[in-house]
C-alpha cells in the first residue's frame, strides 16, 4: 500500500498539530533553574510558564484554541464584548497568527493554574483536562469568579478552584501569588445584556492582574489590562522586576490594547526593570510590531531618564532571570554549535 493511500484528514492533524510537538514540553520538563533564577517562557498571547529553582511550576492563561475558521458566520453574537464596544455588527477577522508550541496533553507537572480572566484566550478547556488527567490531584485553578465559573463548566471540581480577589495573596510552594487590580476595560463591557447608562462594579470577578514572586524575582502579569495610572500605584507597593503587558495594534474605533507608548508609561509606573509586550503575536486584526516599542523607548529613554529597558520576545522562547535581565531582543537557538565534531562528508573543502 502506498503512503498516500494511508494518508487522511485526521492523520494529517495528528501528525502536524501542535506544530512544535513535544519539543517545547520536553524543554521545560528539562530545565534545572539555577539557584538565585527562574525561568519563563513566552507560551502564545497572553500564556506564560514559570519555573522556579525548586521546581515548582505555574502556568498563567495558557490556550490552546483558535480563533476564526470560517467566514459563514457574518456577525459577531449579540452582546459581544467588541461588538458592544465598538457598536459594529460584522464577524471580526481574528484569526490566530501564532502556532501552538506546547502540547497541552503532554503536561505532567504543574503546581498551579491562573487565569487573569474568562475570554476565551486566557482560560482553556484543553489544558484543564489535560491537568485533571494528567497531573497531581491537588493542582489548584486560580482566577477571578468568572473564570473560576468557566472552569466549573468545563468539568473542573468545584473543590480544585480558588475564586481570588485584589488583596489576596496565595502560596504555592516557592512562590508568592499577589492577586492585584485588572484594568480591562474591554472585560467589563463583556455582558449579556444592555449595560447602556448602567455603572458596572464587577472588575473584581471578572479579571485580576497577577504579581508572581519567586525566591529569585518577580513577574507582574497585566492580563488584558489597558493603560491605567493605577499602574503606579501597584508600582509604589511592590517591587517588580519584569512587566507583561498586552499590547496591539487597535483597528480603528476599538480600544483594546495597549500601544507602544502605554507600554512604556506602564513599565515606567510599575517602576520595573524590564518590560515585555505580549499578546501583539495571536491576532491577524491586531499584529503589531513590537521594534516600534524599541523605537519609541530609545527616542525617549534619555529626556525621561527610563529605569527600565524593553524586551522583545518570540512566542516559545526561554528567558531566565536575572542572567537574561541585558537582553533586548530574542533570537531562537541558532543550533550547530558541534560543527567541525567530525569531518565532513563533502567532496573537498574548498566546497565550504
Amino acid at each position: 500500500m502506498k503512503m498516500i493511500d494511508e494518508i487522511t484528514r485526521e492523520s494529517w492533524i495528528l501528525g502536524a498539530f501542535p506544530e512544535w510537538g513535544t519539543w517545547l514540553n520536553e524543554e521545560i520538563d528539562e530545565e534545572i533553574v539555577e539557584p538565585g533564577t527562574f525561568a519563563m517562557w513566552w507560551i502564545g498571547c497572553t500564556g506564560i510558564w514559570i519555573k522556579t529553582e525548586n521546581n515548582t511550576n505555574i502556568a498563567i492563561d495558557l490556550w490552546f484554541g483558535n480563533g476564526k475558521r470560517t467566514k459563514k458566520v457574518k456577525e459577531m453574537a449579540p452582546f459581544h464584548q467588541m461588538r458592544n464596544m465598538t457598536g459594529g455588527r460584522m464577524t471580526q477577522p481574528n484569526l490566530r497568527a501564532a502556532p501552538i508550541v506546547l502540547d497541552p496533553f503532554a503536561v505532567t507537572k504543574v503546581d498551579a493554574v491562573l487565569s487573569t480572566h474568562y475570554h476565551n484566550d486566557h482560560i482553556d478547556p484543553f489544558f484543564a483536562a489535560a491537568v485533571i488527567k494528567n497531573c497531581d490531584e491537588n493542582v489548584p485553578f486560580i482566577g477571578p469568579k468568572e473564570s473560576v465559573k468557566k472552569w466549573i463548566s468545563y468539568g473542573v471540581p468545584e473543590e480544585r478552584c480558588k475564586v481570588v480577589v485584589p488583596g489576596d495573596v496565595v502560596k504555592i510552594n516557592d512562590v508568592e501569588i499577589i492577586v492585584l487590580d485588572s484594568f480591562d476595560r474591554t472585560c467589563l463591557v463583556t455582558t449579556d445584556e444592555d449595560i447602556r447608562g448602567v455603572c458596572p462594579t464587577d472588575m473584581d470577578e471578572k479579571a485580576v492582574n497577577f504579581l508572581i514572586k519567586t525566591p529569585a524575582g518577580s513577574v507582574y502579569h497585566s492580563g488584558d489590562s489597558h493603560y491605567s495610572i493605577y499602574y503606579a500605584k501597584h508600582g509604589k507597593d511592590y517591587n517588580i522586576d519584569i512587566a507583561l503587558g498586552s499590547y496591539g495594534e487597535n483597528p480603528v474605533g476599538c480600544q483594546d490594547k495597549m500601544t507602544s507608548i502605554d507600554i512604556l508609561r506602564m513599565a515606567e509606573a510599575l517602576r520595573c526593570k524590564v518590560v515585555i509586550p505580549i499578546h501583539y503575536d495571536v491576532w491577524t486584526n491586531f499584529k503589531a510590531d513590537p521594534l516600534e516599542i524599541l523605537l519609541l523607548y530609545n527616542y525617549k529613554k534619555d529626556v525621561l531618564q527610563y529605569k527600565f529597558h524593553p524586551f522583545i520576545w518570540d512566542v516559545g522562547g526561554k528567558y531566565v532571570w536575572p542572567r537574561d535581565k541585558d537582553l533586548i531582543q530574542y533570537h531562537y537557538r541558532r543550533g550547530f554549535e558541534d560543527c567541525f565534531t567530525e569531518e565532513q562528508n563533502v567532496p573537498f573543502r574548498s566546497i565550504l
